[in-house]
C-alpha cells in the first residue's frame, strides 16, 4: 500500500474506475448476447430492440473509451448485417 497521501487517492480511484469499467463491459456483453439469442430464435421484432439496446452499449463504450471505436462499429456493423439476413428469410 502507498503512504503517500495522492498515491492512497489513486489506489482509490483506481479501483472505482476498474469497477465501473468492469460492470459497463459486463452490460455490453449481455446486450449484444441478448441480441443474439434473439436473432438465433427468429424473433425479428425481439431482435431489432435488442440491436437497439446493443448498439447504444457500444456507442457510449466507444465514448468512454471502454473499447475501440473501430471495434464498436466492427460489433454494430455484423449485428446489422445479422438482422438483415433474418428479416430477408423471413
Amino acid at each position: 500500500m502507498p503512504n503517500i497521501k495522492s498515491a492512497i487517492k489513486r489506489v482509490k480511484t483506481n479501483e472505482k474506475r476498474r469497477l465501473n469499467n468492469a460492470s459497463q463491459k459486463s452490460a455490453l456483453r449481455t446486450a449484444v448476447k441478448s441480441f443474439e439469442q434473439a436473432a438465433a430464435g427468429n424473433n425479428a421484432e425481439a431482435a431489432k430492440e435488442a440491436l437497439v439496446l446493443a448498439v447504444k452499449k457500444l456507442d457510449k463504450a466507444a465514448t468512454k473509451g471502454l473499447i475501440h471505436k473501430n471495434a464498436a462499429n466492427r460489433k454494430k456493423s455484423r449485428l446489422a448485417k445479422k438482422l438483415n439476413e433474418l428479416n430477408a428469410q423471413a
